[in-house]
């Protein structure tokens, strides 16, 4: 590239960066995340920057890096929290990882729970409330645990 070119990717980087960043802190909801974010749809837009610069609005293409690369970020982050959901449901009693399955992935009724499980609609009520609250707190701890806290 140019210095010409590389000037006015500079010039522009200066000129649409605050706009830019909020863009991208709306997208992670962090502002570390968002610099990082932002960096490396900047680092991509630079590679094409030649012919970008020509476009009416370089800066769409650069929302649209953004935007593309936090939705990778969102799959994985979705792909890890449906193993680890997975991996929680795999610490409950039988009945009760049933009865969880059957109604809040499967959207059972609870009288529809009951009649596949054959037991009560107060059973299914009282092992999906126990359920959750084991869920809840199994997550909770393991987040406390992810971010340095205590167990």
């Amino acid at each position: 590239m140019t210095d010409r070119v590389e000037a006015a990717f500079a010039a522009f980087v200066s000129a649409r960066s605050p706009a830019l960043l909020r863009t991208a802190y709306l997208l992670t909801g962090d502002r570390g995340h968002a610099e990082d974010l932002l960096q490396t749809a900047l680092l991509k837009t630079f590679r094409h920057w030649d012919r970008i610069r020509h476009q009416d609005r370089p800066e769409a293409f650069v929302r649209k890096v953004m935007v593309n690369s936090q939705r990778m970020v969102w799959r994985r982050r979705a792909v890890l929290e449906h193993v680890a959901i997975w991996q929680v449901l795999a610490r409950l009693p039988p009945r009760m990882r049933a009865v969880l399955v059957l109604r809040y992935w499967e959207d059972l009724s609870e009288k529809e729970t009951a009649e596949v499980l054959g037991c009560s609609v107060g059973t299914v009520k009282s092992q999906a409330s126990r359920g959750l609250t084991r869920l809840r707190t199994v997550v909770r701890r393991d987040a406390d645990v992810i971010q340095g806290g205590r167990p």
